[in-house]
């Protein structure tokens, strides 16, 4: 599947600043077998006096920026055509949870995509005891890991609501799961502490998710918006698989993935600094446009 994506995040600010400093990860991956960024532009108005573009530790795309002079409003675009080929495994050849132990302790490495690092405690994701409690009351005896993901996802999915009002980009996931609701986020995070307190490895991915427009209606340019799911490590044999827990489902041809980490703070489409006063005002479009089926 190919598609164009486009991104507009605006930030107005009510006083100008002083200095201020971003670093962004809105352009999509290159995944072997599973994605392709064909082409991809981030650009800004104004133009920044200082860019830099690296790649962070593990292989999210990096756009850091510098303003020197008065700031009062910012708008990053991001242009970029991407082929998607990911598709949910056919077969489960994964572990159940004792021989994943075992598959985990035959490999010691730390590189990049090593599911060592997603196992302990992560800035924004923490054990909790309700968490650990209601995972653990899901996941059968015996089950294997791949089972164990599409039982937790699901079992969350049905037991959080969505609600796009009710938390914000700093609550933690022991509250959004007290309450029972909150956002792709949320429900990103929790299902990776649960995850990850019975020993299997869960991180965080953030993309872009094709939504489809109520039948007879045309669809709406910037309709969509940032979206997030998990991925696990469901052993040496299938590798990490993906699963969208806030729409119940295995992550296909219809997610593409920006950037993957331990949460949200390994992810964060743009976070930085600015030196001024008074409050500010942002605003989110995505498009997102199938070219071929």
């Amino acid at each position: 599947m190919l598609y164009d994506i486009s991104l507009s995040i605006s930030y107005t600010y009510a006083a100008p600043s002083v200095q201020a400093r971003n670093v962004l990860r809105v352009l999509p991956l290159n995944r072997p077998n599973e994605q392709r960024r064909l082409s991809g532009e981030v650009s800004f108005e104004p133009r920044p006096q200082e860019r830099a573009d690296w790649t962070d530790f593990f292989g999210n795309a990096i756009t850091e920026i510098g303003f020197q002079q008065p700031l009062t409003r910012l708008t990053v675009h991001l242009k970029s055509r991407v082929e998607r080929m990911a598709r949910p495994p056919q077969l489960d050849l994964s572990p159940n949870r004792r021989r994943l132990a075992e598959e985990l302790a035959a490999m010691p490495g730390l590189a990049p995509d090593s599911p060592h690092h997603y196992l302990a405690p992560s800035p924004r994701v923490s054990f909790d005891a309700s968490i650990t409690r209601f995972v653990g009351s899901i996941l059968r005896e015996g089950g294997t890991v791949l089972a164990a993901m599409c039982d937790v996802g699901r079992a969350l999915h049905r037991e959080m609501r969505f609600d796009a009002e009710a938390t914000d980009v700093n609550t933690a996931p022991s509250d959004s799961f007290r309450n029972r609701h909150g956002v792709c986020q949320d429900f990103s995070h929790i299902m990776i502490a649960g995850l990850r307190a019975h020993g299997i490895p869960a991180g965080y991915v953030s993309g872009f998710l094709r939504t489809e427009p109520p039948r007879g209606q045309p669809r709406l340019e910037g309709a969509d918006a940032m979206h997030a799911w998990v991925r696990v490590w469901c052993g040496a044999e299938l590798g990490w698989v993906e699963y969208d827990p806030t729409n119940d489902l295995m992550v296909g041809a219809d997610h593409v993935s920006v950037a993957v980490g331990r949460d949200y703070s390994d992810v964060a489409p743009l976070k930085g600094a600015v030196r001024s006063s008074g409050g500010q005002k942002s605003r989110h479009a995505v498009d997102m446009v199938p070219l071929a089926e």
